[in-house]
């Protein structure tokens, strides 16, 4: 493993080919059982932020990395649950979600920082949003970038006129295994540089009348590294910025235990 990786601890950032996933019939049998702890736990986090939101979504049970394929099922739940999952360490399922990692066109990587009303405040991520049920297609399957576009044109206002054609073979995806965390990367350079992109978004945010967002960050190479990043951000950033691009052999990752 890449040592920049390695120093935001136990964090693996994988190559990825694809993705399989499903939705799991069974709902998550742990969450109905605690229901009202998890109602009582949410109450309390909605007295100190009463915008928080509530509703059905999709967290990630039984899965596997094989070929550079990575495969699961999905299983139905709701925020609530992911929150207290989140704040007592269940180990049961894994918070899977996937991310658009914006690019200039000259290479900047551009995130936003979380509003103060949510669940996240003052985070530092790019674009991203937690599965949901209007994720899941006809034929049972989760789509994942479907969510990535969404949540992009959501938080910044971009669609697929803005972005670059991918390149032969694809846009780059990555999967950094962070414990129970897995932030599904896909990279998406949009057709302005990294300044004008910033200035772009920052004038749909003021226009929001509650932006998710409330600032643009640019991050063109380690010394843009804000404390404010979650480690899984810091070491995609660090691995993409390594020489070789720093990301694991897709043949010799580890899933996280």
């Amino acid at each position: 493993m890449n040592a920049a990786v390695a120093a935001d601890g136990d964090i693996r950032v994988v190559a990825l080919a694809g993705l399989a996933f499903r939705v799991d019939p069974e709902p998550w049998a742990l969450a109905d059982e605690r229901r009202v702890e998890i109602e009582a736990h949410f109450a309390r986090l909605k007295q100190a932020n009463p915008h928080l939101w509530n509703g059905a979504i999709l967290m990630l049970g039984a899965h596997d990395l094989a070929g550079g394929v990575l495969s699961g099922r999905y299983k139905r739940t709701d925020f609530a649950s992911l929150l207290w999952w989140r704040d007592h360490g269940c180990p049961e399922l894994c918070n899977a979600f996937g991310m658009g990692a914006l690019r200039g066109s000259d290479g900047a990587f551009v995130l936003g920082r979380m509003a103060p009303w949510t669940a996240n405040a003052g985070r530092i991520y790019f674009a991203a949003g937690t599965p949901d049920l209007g994720d899941i297609t006809t034929d049972g399957r989760v789509d994942i970038d479907g969510s990535v576009l969404r949540e992009i044109e959501e938080e910044v206002g971009l669609t697929a006129a803005d972005f670059l054609p991918p390149p032969e073979g694809g846009r780059a995806l990555h999967g950094v295994f962070a414990g129970r965390r897995i932030a599904l990367m896909r990279e998406i350079v949009t057709r302005l540089p990294g300044e004008e992109l910033a200035a772009r978004l920052r004038e749909h945010l003021a226009a929001q009348k509650r932006a998710e967002l409330d600032a643009i960050i640019l991050a063109r190479s380690p010394a843009d590294i804000d404390p404010a990043m979650p480690d899984f951000i810091r070491a995609y950033l660090h691995a993409r910025w390594s020489a070789g691009g720093g990301i694991a052999d897709v043949d010799n990752a580890v899933m996280p235990a």
